[in-house]
């Protein structure tokens, strides 16, 4: 098989090479932060603190690729049938595999999730096939105990909420003008300090909600979760597209670099403030999610990356973040399931763990797009979009 570039599916465009690398370096931030969960007693001393602010980052990111890719190619005569089969493309094969993976990985995991050991294996095999669909899982599928959507593979969640918004996208928002969009991004940003300011406008969530203040949630199919799912989704998805329309982009000499410190303090800071104080970290996740982020991504898209090593890393996260992001989980479940089983082995063994699971959720992503991913996305490209680019 000859060598296949992920930039073989890009749409004629060039790809912005920051943005990509700083997908990656999200990625990475998203698994280091899910392996401290297995040692956090609550979200308010996890290490990593913010690092499911992640999500709200790639929303953004999206936002702003999928406007500069499509917004022009309406006018080409672009069906919104050939946008989503792009799209199915691009995402879905690596949701299918994170499910398979998430399916075989399953009974590994009990020491960390007692309730694992009941499940039967055509339980397990019914909710593998659903995932494979990205729909979602309802509480009484519930296999695990944490009530996700897709209880084999958690991260998942994200994905569905990423094709709502590519469907909103192609059905009626990308008709929005550059005055409408800003209207409807505003009235989205209210979402995002109801959650992280704790309004509660519109009496949809908890009043004893143990991550009050705070995005956290967006997982389970409940209304209070499904709320919290569209309010993390739709300020920075529809902001970041704005930001393409505008062209609002901010040129930073060693921009990637930059950028990715960036990302990187945002995502670690500790907890801000304390239990009599808990409105501080609402105002920071809503300081970084509606300025910082965006700032982020103006920054990344108006730099440029030249020396070839900055280039070979930024090509090297962009081409893993998304395997890495969507198959890692997997492989956290059994790390908290020997660390629930070893809490008394030595700390250095424990980062020796830690950091073997981070090693193999990296081979395992690259893996999966080199002998997977790409021969699969090529496989389907080549019949069904050839000559529509």
């Amino acid at each position: 098989m000859s060598k296949i570039s992920s930039a073989a599916f890009a749409d004629t465009k060039p790809h912005y090479d920051i943005l990509d690398g700083l997908r990656g370096v999200a990625a990475i931030m998203v698994v280091w932060f899910h392996l401290f969960e297995a040692y956090a007693t609550s979200h308010l001393d996890q290490r990593i603190n913010h690092g499911y602010l992640a999500v709200d980052f790639f929303f953004i990111l999206s936002g702003f690729v999928i406007g500069y890719a499509y917004d022009d190619r309406w006018k080409k005569k672009m069906s919104v049938k050939d946008f989503l089969k792009r799209r199915l493309i691009r995402l879905h094969p690596m949701v299918v595999m994170g499910s398979v993976i998430g399916a075989l990985f399953f009974y590994f995991q009990a020491a960390a999730f007692p309730m694992i050991a009941d499940v039967a294996w055509w339980k397990v095999l019914l909710i593998c096939l659903l995932a494979c669909t990205i729909l979602p899982a309802p509480p009484a599928w519930d296999i695990r105990g944490w009530g996700e959507t897709s209880p084999l593979n958690g991260p998942a969640w994200s994905l569905l909420y990423e094709y709502i918004a590519n469907i909103l996208y192609a059905l009626v928002i990308r008709r929005f003008s550059k005055l409408l969009l800003g209207f409807f991004v505003a009235a989205a940003a209210v979402l995002t300090l109801d959650l992280t300011l704790n309004l509660n406008l519109f009496a949809l969530l908890s009043a004893d909600r143990s991550v009050a203040w705070t995005v956290i949630g967006g997982w389970s199919v409940t209304p209070e979760q499904i709320y919290i799912g569209f309010s993390r989704l739709l300020y920075p998805f529809f902001a970041g597209l704005l930001l393409s329309r505008l062209g609002a982009l901010i040129r930073v000499r060693g921009g990637f670099w930059w950028c990715s410190l960036l990302i990187a303090a945002a995502l670690v800071v500790p907890h801000v403030g304390d239990p009599s104080t808990p409105w501080f970290n609402g105002v920071y996740q809503a300081l970084v999610i509606l300025l910082v982020f965006p700032l982020i991504v103006s920054m990344g898209a108006g730099s440029r990356v030249t020396d070839a090593k900055s280039i070979a890393v930024c090509k090297f996260l962009g081409e893993i973040s998304y395997p890495l992001y969507i198959t890692h989980y997997p492989l956290v479940y059994m790390q908290m399931a020997w660390a629930a089983g070893n809490p008394d082995a030595p700390l250095s063994t424990h980062i020796f763990v830690s950091v073997s699971v981070f090693i193999m959720s990296v081979g395992l992503a690259w893996a999966c797009l080199k002998l997977y991913d790409l021969p699969v996305r090529e496989w389907l490209t080549r019949p069904r979009l050839k000559g529509r680019a």
